[in-house]
């Protein structure tokens, strides 16, 4: 059994894709500071996780000893301050990149971010666009992806974050016109992306995994509600309101919608260029309509109120 590693094992990419590489022959070794690894470890009980900071050292380290795959997951995505940012998406990064070459890993997948071709000019943004450049200067044979937004289950940001939202309230607030264009990405296409990569020599390329339709935010949030049978008023909000109201829902929850920063990119409207990664990777595009009903009634909604926010 080829002996993958996965950082940031415990998010909505990781809990997706880990079944698969189990299905695949993997022999599958989990790493994530998250708690939410004590869900993927009960739902994959023949998977090693390990609950650690990547950005830090530690005994972990020696997993990466004959290790086929290393697939890199891990990134703080939002944080008031930016030294979290810089500690998880460059140290941690750069950390990984010096245990690939100290143990001579032939395949490393770094999990990018579409940020970094967007209007964005944030914490997250900088530092996302830092760490590509480390892998891409480093002599690690490498493939780095850039997916969009994205959502499926165990979802715990964006979309999963609106959903619970709407489930609870009749009435949903839409920041500006609701107008501006949205490219997301089904993550189970996303991770059959990856594993299709596990079986590749990596040729240094990076790809722009960008969701085939664009969908005006407001549609996306009414397809949300229809497929849930759900009747809901959406109300368009100004911009100056809106971010407002994300600051006192912050200060009373802990756990805002949007970040000041990550709501003047999603009202820019970025429409990122879509390239022809379905064909390369042999992996069919799923239609968001039929991605959020298969979300909807797959076995594993059950457990996507357990997940807590991403780091």
């Amino acid at each position: 059994m080829k002996k993958t590693i996965v950082t940031g094992a415990a998010g909505l990419v990781g809990q997706n894709l880990i079944p698969m590489l189990v299905k695949e022959g993997y022999r599958v070794i989990a790493l994530d500071r998250n708690p939410n690894i004590a869900l993927l470890q009960r739902l994959n009980p023949a998977v090693q996780c390990i609950r650690t900071d990547v950005s830090e050292h530690g005994t972990w380290e020696e997993e990466f000893k004959g290790a086929y795959c290393v697939i890199q997951l891990h990134a703080q995505i939002a944080s008031p301050f930016p030294e979290p940012f810089v500690k998880s998406n460059v140290v941690g990064v750069q950390h990984i990149l010096d245990l690939c070459k100290k143990y001579k890993i032939k395949n490393l997948i770094h999990l990018s971010s579409s940020v970094v071709i967007s209007v964005a000019k944030d914490e997250y943004t900088q530092t996302k666009r830092k760490g590509e450049e480390f892998v891409r200067a480093s002599n690690v044979p490498h493939t780095i992806l850039r997916p969009p937004l994205m959502y499926g289950c165990f979802d715990a940001k964006h979309l999963g974050w609106i959903t619970r939202f709407m489930e609870r309230w009749p009435i949903f607030p839409v920041p500006g016109s609701g107008n501006y264009v949205r490219q997301p990405l089904y993550v189970n296409d996303l991770c059959k992306v990856v594993v299709a990569l596990t079986k590749r020599k990596p040729q240094n390329k990076t790809w722009n995994i960008i969701g085939r339709e664009k969908i005006r935010y407001i549609d996306l949030l009414r397809i949300i509600a229809k497929t849930r049978g759900w009747k809901r008023w959406f109300i368009p909000i100004p911009i100056s309101l809106f971010s407002l109201m994300l600051k006192v829902y912050g200060w009373f929850t802990g756990k805002p919608m949007f970040t000041p920063e990550q709501l003047k990119a999603l009202v820019a409207g970025d429409e990122f260029p879509i390239e022809p990664w379905c064909e390369e990777f042999n992996v069919p595009y799923t239609p968001f309509k039929e991605a959020m009903w298969k979300t909807w009634h797959s076995p594993c909604s059950k457990y996507a109120k357990e997940m807590m926010s991403p780091h």
